[in-house]
């Protein structure tokens, strides 16, 4: 989805002219956000939006802070896929879905770990659950990846070996 359909997704659910209230802006420049922009063709119509400034700030500057504040201000947080080319990618369905278990039993030794000895989370073993459930996050999603690439589908190369 583009950015431009975000917005009007977003500005559909309260309505223009509340979005241009609340953010004391015009609704013709709401209007203008939500329509696709193209830099070059100058009879486009969109307007190069908020969500197209801040990929370009991140871009920019190589730095995804602005992405986690607003993931913050969300209510989340962000989390980058991992850079994966199929060929790094394993294409035994069983030792993939196998490493899947295995991440998530050291997520939660990590956690019974933690609780175990006085039954509270300090903060050094909040940062260690942290560590284990992105390392976890990652290898599904790179699991996720290869499934999409059809790294386990009927046309995939046999193991060597």
């Amino acid at each position: 989805m583009q950015s431009h359909e975000v917005l009007k997704r977003a500005a559909d659910a309260i309505g223009v002219k509340a979005l241009a209230a609340k953010l004391r802006l015009s609704p013709a420049l709401i209007y203008k956000w939500c329509q696709e922009s193209d830099p070059t063709d100058p009879d486009a119509s969109g307007a190069r939006n908020p969500l197209d400034r801040l990929a370009e700030i991140a871009d920019a500057t190589g730095d995804v802070a602005v992405v986690n504040w607003l993931c913050h201000e969300a209510g989340g947080f962000f989390v980058t896929n991992p850079h994966t080319a199929l060929a790094d990618i394993g294409t035994e369905l069983l030792q993939n879905t196998q490493r899947l278990v295995m991440e998530f039993s050291n997520l939660l030794i990590t956690v019974t770990q933690s609780i175990e000895d006085d039954g509270a989370i300090e903060p050094a073993e909040a940062d260690r659950i942290r560590e284990a459930w992105e390392t976890l996050k990652g290898t599904v999603e790179t699991f996720t990846v290869a499934c999409e690439r059809g790294a386990f589908g009927p046309d995939r190369q046999p193991p060597r070996g």
